[in-house]
């Protein structure tokens, strides 16, 4: 980190510890107090990215737009990345920035499987992209809440690697057939770096396709199950281009297939314990179906893979598209009905709780390997 950024750093730190807790961030009168805090930042004020976001806040109208800021972002003028946001899931996030580093990627993988998905590495950071949980960033987070089409959405990728390396890493040796992730069992950070990116270009690529997707069908599918299920739909889909594309290298895409694998399949697994997030749900899904349809074998304390798992994870995409196909003819009600009845079928709900149960074989792995 230069000094110059680092002094930028520790002045965007100290005013967000002076803004009000709990104050309403998208009010005139929340944004003309940060404003002159702004305007009277000795270092902060001097950046582009800052500039922009000034002159957003003062010519605000009835609700903030931050056509400047983003317009800064998204043509990458210099790496920065600054902005008020406003995510519940993303609690940390209020006034912060960022420098980061591009990533490479295949040129085939880049134009078959285009989208603005930007994987990058943090270089230097405020307090609230410190946060373990805020691992991407998506155009909806900044306060206007809005994600317009040429929005770029980043997704931070030594925090990917940070966090196989802590978890995924760990349940592959200890749950995972010896001989099951060949290519990144064990791998360095650099194939993991790089099985990172191919995973969120390819995940966010995805969400665009088929019949139902995101954002057009983002209402139809908020419920948690659903949009668990929409995560699985994409990450899938994925895995069979790693597969199936024989235009990208062959070990790069194998690897990643390999990798996101084992992220659905194992880490998202055991999140949430003992009240299951979206993902988890999703992970519950997908062990079920394997499990139920001779892809997967549980033998003891390991998952075994089948050689049959390709042709089962390609069924098992092909049943989520038989349901959302029926949007041409049937109401959005009635093929929501159609996925949850899917998604039910592969969990268990807890009908006093209203909620789901985690697998017990993952509850007992999170405890013993604490994770």
């Amino acid at each position: 980190m230069s000094h110059e950024i680092k002094l930028v750093i520790d002045e965007v730190n100290e005013i967000r510890t002076q803004l009000a807790k709990d104050a309403d961030v998208r009010s005139p009168e929340f944004l003309a107090d940060l404003l002159r805090r702004l305007e009277s930042s000795e270092h902060l004020r001097r950046q582009p990215v800052v500039r922009a976001f000034m002159d957003d806040i003062r010519q605000q109208g009835p609700q903030p737009r931050l056509t400047r800021t983003k317009a800064h972002i998204n043509t990458e003028r210099d790496n920065h990345l600054f902005s008020l946001f406003n995510a519940s899931y993303f609690p940390r996030l209020s006034l912060d920035y960022l420098t980061y580093e591009t990533l490479p990627t295949d040129p085939h993988l880049a134009q078959r499987y285009g989208s603005n998905t930007m994987p990058v590495n943090i270089t230097a950071c405020s307090d609230g992209f410190n946060s373990r949980v805020v691992v991407a960033l998506f155009p909806e987070n900044h306060i206007d809440g809005r994600q317009d089409p040429d929005d770029l959405i980043f997704y931070f990728i030594n925090k990917f690697v940070a966090r196989h390396n802590r978890v995924t890493r760990k349940m592959i040796d200890e749950v995972m057939a010896p001989g099951s992730f060949p290519l990144i069992q064990g791998a360095d950070d650099d194939r993991v770096q790089a099985a990172s990116s191919w995973w969120v270009r390819l995940h966010e690529f995805h969400h665009r396709q088929g019949d139902m997707p995101i954002p057009d069908y983002l209402d139809a599918k908020k419920l948690k199950p659903l949009a668990g299920l929409e995560e699985l739909r994409v990450d899938v889909s994925a895995m069979l281009v790693c597969l199936n594309d024989h235009d990208l290298p062959g070990d790069q895409a194998r690897a990643a297939y390999e990798y996101i694998l084992a992220e659905r399949l194992l880490r998202y697994a055991v999140e949430g314990i003992p009240r299951p997030n979206y993902d988890a749900v999703a992970s519950q899904v997908l062990f079920n179906y394997l499990s139920q349809n001779d892809g997967i074998e549980l033998n003891g304390d390991r998952i075994h893979l089948r050689p049959e798992l390709p042709r089962v994870l390609a069924g098992f995409l092909g049943e989520i598209q038989a349901i959302e196909r029926r949007i041409r003819t049937e109401d959005v009600s009635d093929v929501r009905a159609g996925l949850l009845e899917f998604t039910n079928r592969y969990t268990d709900y807890d009908e006093a709780a209203g909620d789901y149960r985690h697998i017990a074989f993952f509850a007992e792995v999170k405890q013993r390997l604490g994770v």
